[in-house]
């Protein structure tokens, strides 16, 4: 008994060091990137081109942040983004809450056809073409709804919380429903405040995808800089540095000169910076909602 015990023990201390071993390279080759991106944005361009810089920046500078503050839709650009972020994240997570919820009461007669044709638009699509004469149609080019209106329903997002609300005793709508309560009453007073982890998960994915867009200014709104968004602007701003950079005599003969990989870094610093800064507060349940699924009762 004490020789296999101490077996047990050697093993499980074999196990917790090369555990430790393999999540520590895994935080190494994850920060890296990210570190080494904020050193170069704040590294002087020039001395950038020629190498070596890894956590921290050699020469030191605000030159590249400057450029991508300087444009004189940023500002607008970051503006959309945000109201685009904000508005598509509420009422997607409603209005795909509110169809996983009906999907997943029983009494549902349509069910399982309703889930079926919802599916099937995760594999199938008109392709682009249709879909630009579509929104063309429906008004919605040129115009803020552009970025709303059409993913208004996730099927893979009503999947997911779909199969969360089912985890649900479905003693508690029951007995609510006893007390004469509606289904709209219901998912708002009992089921959304249950349902905080899954939410809280969808919204965050809602959230990066919104924040990161802007193939669609691209194609719906690329006429309107009243409408153009903070990633169709640096995506712009990273065109245009190109070209100008494309002399290397100028970038020797200016110190404040930037490059196209000083600026991207930047770039992607201010991009990610707002999303970075939600995730804390959301982490607990985003960690919550990737165990859905995980235990059955």
């Amino acid at each position: 008994m004490k020789k296999r015990r101490k077996e047990n023990n050697t093993a499980d201390v074999i196990f917790v060091v090369c555990n430790t071993i393999v999540l520590t390279l895994f935080c190494v080759i994850t920060l890296y990137p990210i570190l080494n991106t904020l050193a170069i944005s704040f590294n002087e361009a020039v001395d950038t081109l020629t190498g070596g810089i890894h956590l921290l920046p050699r020469k030191w500078t605000l030159e590249n942040y400057r450029t991508v503050f300087r444009m004189k839709t940023l500002m607008r650009g970051a503006y959309i983004s945000v109201m685009r972020t904000v508005i598509a994240t509420v009422l997607h997570l409603f209005l795909t809450a509110l169809l996983a919820y009906v999907l997943s009461r029983k009494e549902f007669l349509f069910n399982r056809q309703v889930s079926l044709f919802y599916v099937l638009t995760m594999y199938v699509s008109g392709g682009m073409i249709p879909s630009i004469m579509l929104f063309k149609n429906l008004g919605l080019t040129n115009s803020f709804w552009v970025y709303i209106i059409p993913g208004a329903v996730s099927a893979f997002n009503m999947i997911v919380i779909r199969t969360y609300m089912n985890g649900l005793p479905d003693s508690l709508v029951e007995s609510a429903q006893m007390d004469g309560a509606g289904h709209f009453r219901i998912f708002l007073k009992i089921i959304m405040p249950l349902c905080k982890p899954v939410l809280a998960t969808v919204a965050l994915f809602i959230a990066v995808y919104q924040w990161n867009a802007w193939v669609d200014v691209m194609i719906y709104n690329s006429g309107r800089d009243d409408l153009t968004t903070l990633q169709y602007e640096l995506m712009k701003l990273l065109s245009s540095v190109s070209q100008q950079s494309a002399d290397p005599n100028a970038m020797k003969n200016s110190s404040n000169m930037v490059t196209p990989e000083s600026i991207r870094a930047a770039a992607t610093i201010v991009t990610a910076f707002p999303i970075v800064c939600l995730y804390p507060f959301l982490q607990r349940y985003f960690v919550t909602g990737l165990m859905i699924g995980g235990v059955k009762e």
